[in-house]
C-alpha cells in the first residue's frame, strides 16, 4: 500500500519584511507561476463579459464615442472653449478619452478583481496575483478593440502618422502600469471596505478634469501648474504626441513619472503580496 505524499507547511512568526531579497524573489516567482491560471481566468472573464451583451465587443468603445460626440458638439456650440489642438478636435478627444479610459480601467482593475473574487479567495487557496494579471490582460484586450476605432479616426481625418509612433506603445504601457500600481495599493483595502471603489469612482471624474483629455495642456496660469503636476498628464500626453505630432513637449517630466511608476509598481506588488493573506482572512470572517 503506497503512502500519499503530504505537504508540510511551516508557519513562522518572523516577518518576511526582515528578508527583503527573499521576499522579492518569492514575489516574482509567484507572479511567474500564476501566469497559466491568469490566462485561463482572462479567457473566461472576456467570454463572460461580452457573451450576454447585444453589442458585444462594441461596448469597449461605445462610451468613448458617445463622450467624444458630446464634447465635440459642446465645443462647436461654444459651450466650452478648448483652443487649438494638434489634430482635428473630434479625433483629438476620441484618442484622449480612449487613453484616459484605459488608464482608469487599469487603476480600477485590481480593485474590481479583488472584490469580484471575494468568494473564490476565501474558499480556494491560490496566488492572488493571478487575479491582477488577468485583470491587466482585460485592460490590454479592451484597448486592442479600441485601437480599431483609432485607426478609423486617423483614416477619416487623414492624420499623418509620424515615425515616433513605434515608441507610443512604451508610453502606453507605462500609463497602464501607473494605473495598475495605484490599484495594487488600493486593492487590499477594497477587499475590506466598499468605500474604496466608490471614492475611486468619484475621484476619477475629478481627476479627468485635471488631465488634458478634452483640452490641450494649458500654457500658463495656476491651473496649468496643477495640470503639469498631474503625473497622468505626462504619460497620456506623451503617448498622444508620439502617435500624432512626433514632438514630445516635456520629455523630462515623462521620464521622471516613468521612473516613479516603476518604483510605485514594484512597491505595490510587495504590499499586495504581504497584505492579501490578512485581507483574505478578514474577508472569510
Amino acid at each position: 500500500m503506497s503512502r500519499s505524499k503530504v505537504t508540510e507547511i511551516v508557519y513562522s512568526p518572523e516577518s518576511p519584511v526582515r528578508y527583503p531579497a527573499k521576499l522579492i524573489l518569492e514575489t516574482f516567482n509567484e507572479l511567474y507561476a500564476s501566469r497559466s491560471l491568469a490566462w485561463r481566468m482572462l479567457v473566461r472573464n472576456i467570454q463572460g463579459q461580452y457573451r450576454r451583451a447585444f453589442l458585444g465587443v462594441l461596448w469597449a468603445f461605445v462610451p468613448s464615442v458617445v463622450m467624444a460626440a458630446t464634447f465635440t458638439l459642446a465645443e462647436r456650440a461654444n459651450v466650452i472653449r478648448v483652443g487649438p489642438t494638434d489634430i482635428p478636435y473630434p479625433a483629438y478627444v476620441v484618442f484622449s478619452l480612449i487613453l484616459w479610459q484605459t488608464f482608469l480601467e487599469s487603476l480600477n482593475s485590481p480593485i474590481r478583481v479583488v472584490r469580484a473574487g471575494h468568494s473564490l479567495l476565501t474558499r480556494v487557496k491560490f496566488p492572488s496575483q493571478a487575479l491582477i494579471l488577468s485583470g491587466l490582460g482585460e485592460v490590454l484586450f479592451n484597448f486592442g478593440i479600441k485601437l480599431v476605432l483609432l485607426v478609423v479616426m486617423f483614416a477619416a481625418f487623414r492624420i499623418p502618422i509620424p515615425s515616433t509612433i513605434v515608441f507610443a506603445p512604451l508610453a502606453l504601457i507605462l500609463l497602464v502600469l501607473f494605473g495598475t500600481a495605484l490599484g495594487l495599493w488600493l486593492a487590499p483595502f477594497s477587499g475590506l471596505y466598499e468605500d474604496v471603489a466608490r471614492v475611486t469612482e468619484l475621484a476619477g471624474g475629478i481627476w479627468m478634469l485635471l488631465t488634458p483629455v478634452i483640452y490641450p495642456v494649458p500654457a500658463e496660469g495656476m491651473f496649468a501648474q496643477v495640470v503639469k503636476l498631474n503625473p497622468v498628464t505626462h504619460l497620456l500626453v506623451t503617448t498622444r504626441e508620439l502617435s500624432t505630432t512626433g514632438l514630445v513637449s516635456d520629455p523630462l517630466g515623462f521620464w521622471i513619472v516613468s521612473v516613479a511608476t516603476l518604483v510605485l509598481l514594484f512597491s505595490g506588488c510587495l504590499v499586495f503580496r504581504l497584505a492579501m493573506p490578512f485581507v483574505v482572512e478578514r474577508m472569510g470572517n
